[in-house]
Order: structure tokens, then C-alpha cells, then sequence
């Protein structure tokens, strides 16, 4: 079932509940209002009716042993006391136990009813009502008790017929149930048609959703130009979240596609030391074998190429390991401390090279000590291996971070180069001619990340190189201020 469907079933299952109790009530409140109209308008006969009896002049006199009814009282009631009332209503006159004195208006054959609980209530002195079933019809009974000196000495009774207050119902109640069928007809079609107004842009999402699932074609969105509503949210998020997804989709792309690359570097990398080791263990499988100083040279270039391999496996599992975002160690690292070894350690290696270090003694990063000084090394080494000038090394605070820059004078590099020097295996022009595997500067963005930092290089042709590394500082109690 719809959404559309039920909630036209569910408004107009409300609409009609509402419209049955409304009816209910209102059929109610007439039928009572118009039985108390009735009941007043009896009441005022039965007054009026009374008082004429109160009048006569036989009143106060014991009632008479006689053979007619109307002589008991000493008069005519039918037509001495009761002749000024003018009434369609039937009016009769009973004694004190319930006898039938006279019915002066409306004569009738018929005595009107009296039930045993009214004419204990009558004796009592109250008034009584009630409605009765005479000739097929429903009446409604008025009666009040004439007392005298607290003796109970007559009661007037005054009926009228319901059937017209009984049709009038029917016609009301007829009415309202028409009325309300129609009501809830009209209303279930209008509220089919307003829902399908209100559910249309859900509609229209789910055209777009599916029709980017069948395409794959992340860069569609959904239209909607209606007001902000609950509709309005829900394009705004899902446009929102097809944005997300278009650029994780975008993501992994360059994930797959830098993946494949990397398989295929390794592979051109692990090829070359392999086929030189394999062609040199062909060369030491020769008969006649070849004379030792070659095979000396042989198992010489052999060793330089599994140590070749060694290093490239290093690096791969340094690359690996800050792939993986393993959570390094955070501890208060001095900076400046770890720079100076660096330099020194560049100093020894290259003997006919200046490096020089200027650093703050109070530049203290929240970082891992390894980490750093493989950083550190990795910038230090790559200027060294790439440029022949003086190479100086810097590290100071700045607010919040600690800055360690390595600079050198070299011939710098174009900005084709700049834009993937940070990149896996990628080795520039100038620099295919020199051992190494370009896995340096991307082990130390992998690091430098992993740590919270950034690095970032400044060049130009004929300007040399800048490489910056940016780390969070420690606080006082060690941790970040």
C-alpha cells in the first residue's frame, strides 16, 4: 500500500469518525432539546389546567360518593371549570389513587397510561413524565398532583404526540448520515489529489534515485523549487549526499587508480635487480664456468642488487605502515635536539658538504620521535642526493606549531615537477639518473600526515628548494596547548 493511500484512508477515516461523532451529538442535543420543549409546553397546559380546578368553589369540600365520575367534585369539570382551554393536547383529571375523573380536552376512549413508579411519585407530591405507546404512537406524559392543605386531593395529566418531533428526527438523522457520506466521499477525492501534490517531489527523488542507480551518474541532482518544508529538507539532504558520494566515488577512483600504479611501479622496480640477479646466476651456472675474478664481480653486483631490493622493501613497508593510519605515538618530541642529529649525521656522510642547523632549543613537538627524525632524514638526504650546494636546516615556533624547514640552493624545479613530487615512484628528469626509488618524499607526507602535520615545498627554476614540515606543538604538561 501507497504512502498516497494511506494517508487518504487515514484522513478520511478521521474525517468520518469526526463527522459520526458530531452527527451522534447533534442527533442528541435536538432530540433532548426538542423533549424538553414538549415536557415545558405540557407543563404550561397542566399549570393552566390546574389552576382552573383550583378555582372551583367545590374545591375544598370532601369529594361525594356519586355514581358519575364527574359529580365526586360537586361540578361539571368538563364543561364549567375547563371550558376556557383551548389545546390540541389531550388533557385528563384524575383522583388521588389514579382513577380517571374526568379528560375534558380531546376526549378520548382511551385513558392515558400511568405507571405504578409515577403514581407512587404523584402520591409523593412531585411531578411525573414519561413516554407511552398509545395506538401505535408514541406519546409524552405530563402529570402533576392538586394538593390541599398537603393532601393529594387530584392530578392533571397532559399528552401530546411525538410523531411529529419522531419524524423530524428521522429526517435530521437522514440528513446527517447523507450529509456526511457525501462529506467524507468529497473529502477522500480532495485529499487523494492533495497528497499526490505533497508526495510528488518524493515521487520525483525517487525517479532521480533510481536513475542514477541505472546510469551510475553521480553528478545528477534533484530539482525541487518548492519551500523548505519537511520535502524541501529531504532534496536539499539528498543532494547533499549524493555530493558526499560523487566525491568518495571520485576517491576511490584515484584510490584504484593510484593502487594499479603502485603495482605496476613495484613491478618495474622489483624487475630490474631480479633480471640482473637472475642473468648473473646464469653467468655462474656456465660450463665451463667463467674465471673467478669475474665471478668475484659477479657475486659483487649481486650483493648491490639485493641490497637494492632490501631498500626498496623498507620503504614499501614504511609507505605501507603510514598508509594503514596506525596511531603513532604522541609525546613531547625536541625538535631542535632531533635537527642537530640529522645535521650531524648528514655532516659525516658527506664530508665535502655544508649543512648547517638553526634551531630554536625550545621548539617541542607532539609527535613520535622516530617518526620525526625520519622525516627530518628523508628531507636532509634528498638535498643532498639532488643539489650540490650548502644545504641549512631550521626549526622554530610559531603559536600553536613547530616549523622545521630544509632549504637548499639547488636548480630548483618546474611546476609540472612541483605537483606530483609528493607522489609514489614519481622521479623527476634530473633526478632518473641517481639511485633511489621516489618513495622518500611520499614516506615523509604519509608520516607528516599521520601526525597531525602537514609538508609543503617552495621552488622555482634556478631558485632552489624549500621543503616545510609543519607539526603541533606541546603544551607545558605535555600535550597540545
Amino acid at each position: 500500500m501507497s504512502i498516497r493511500l494511506r494517508l487518504t484512508i487515514l484522513y478520511s477515516t478521521i474525517l468520518a469518525l469526526t463527522l459520526i461523532a458530531f452527527g451522534a451529538a447533534l442527533f442528541f442535543v435536538h432530540s433532548q432539546y426538542t423533549l424538553t420543549l414538549l415536557r415545558n409546553d405540557l407543563m404550561r397546559t397542566v399549570n393552566g389546567a390546574a389552576m382552573l380546578v383550583y378555582r372551583s368553589p367545590a374545591i375544598g369540600a370532601p369529594p361525594p360518593v356519586a355514581r358519575r365520575p364527574e359529580e365526586r367534585w360537586g361540578f361539571e369539570v368538563g364543561e364549567v371549570v375547563l371550558r376556557e382551554v383551548r389545546t390540541r393536547d389531550r388533557i385528563q383529571i384524575l383522583d388521588a389513587e389514579g382513577a380517571l375523573v374526568d379528560h375534558p380536552v380531546n376526549q378520548q376512549d382511551e385513558a392515558l397510561p400511568l405507571s405504578e413508579a409515577g403514581l407512587q411519585a404523584l402520591q409523593g407530591g412531585a411531578p411525573w413524565s414519561e413516554v407511552v405507546e398509545m395506538g401505535g404512537e408514541r406519546w409524552l406524559v405530563y402529570s402533576e398532583p392538586l394538593s390541599v392543605r398537603g393532601n393529594v386531593i387530584a392530578i392533571v395529566q397532559a399528552a401530546r404526540s411525538l410523531s411529529d418531533r419522531d419524524r423530524s428526527l428521522r429526517a435530521l438523522g437522514g440528513t446527517l448520515l447523507v450529509g456526511g457520506t457525501l462529506t467524507t466521499v468529497i473529502a477522500c477525492g480532495i485529499g487523494w489529489m492533495l497528497s499526490g501534490l505533497t508526495l510528488r517531489p518524493i515521487h520525483r527523488i525517487t525517479q532521480t534515485a533510481q536513475a542514477i542507480g541505472e546510469a551510475r551518474d553521480l553528478e545528477r541532482r534533484v530539482r525541487h523549487d518548492g519551500p523548505q518544508d519537511e520535502v524541501g529538507q529531504l532534496a536539499t539532504t539528498f543532494n547533499a549526499m549524493l555530493a558526499r558520494l560523487q566525491g568518495a566515488y571520485h576517491q576511490v577512483e584515484r584510490s584504484l587508480q593510484q593502487q594499479r600504479d603502485f603495482v605496476a611501479d613495484v613491478s618495474h622496480e622489483l624487475r630490474t635487480p631480479l633480471t640482473t640477479i637472475r642473468g648473473n646466476l646464469e653467468l655462474l651456472r656456465r660450463d665451463p664456468p667463467i674465471p673467478g675474478e669475474e665471478q668475484t664481480d659477479i657475486v659483487s653486483d649481486m650483493i648491490e642488487e639485493a641490497d637494492r631490493l632490501i631498500r626498496l622493501v623498507n620503504d614499501l613497508l614504511q609507505l605501507a605502515h603510514a598508509d594503514a593510519a596506525v596511531p603513532l605515538r604522541r609525546e613531547p618530541v625536541e625538535v631542535g635536539m632531533l635537527a642537530g642529529e640529522v645535521c650531524g649525521r648528514a655532516s659525516a656522510i658527506a664530508p665535502g658538504r655544508t649543512v648547517t642547523c638553526r634551531v630554536d632549543a625550545e621548539a617541542t613537538a607532539l609527535a613520535d620521535h622516530d617518526a620525526v627524525r625520519q622525516i627530518l632524514w628523508i628531507l636532509v638526504d634528498n638535498a643532498l642526493t639532488h643539489t650540490k650546494g650548502p644545504v641549512q636546516v631550521t626549526a622554530e615556533t610559531c603559536d600553536s606549531e613547530v616549523t622545521v624547514a630544509v632549504q637548499d640552493d639547488g636548480p630548483g624545479m618546474p611546476p609540472e615537477m612541483r605537483d606530483h613530487l609528493f607522489d609514489r615512484f614519481y622521479r623527476g628528469e634530473p633526478a632518473r639518473s641517481r639511485p633511489g626509488f621516489g618513495l622518500g618524499l611520499a614516506i615523509a607526507k604519509g608520516l607528516t600526515e599521520a601526525l597531525g602535520g602537514s609538508i609543503a615545498v617552495d621552488t622555482a627554476l634556478e631558485a632552489g628548494s624549500t621543503f616545510t614540515v609543519t607539526l603541533p606543538r606541546a603544551g607545558e604538561n605535555g600535550s597540545a596547548p
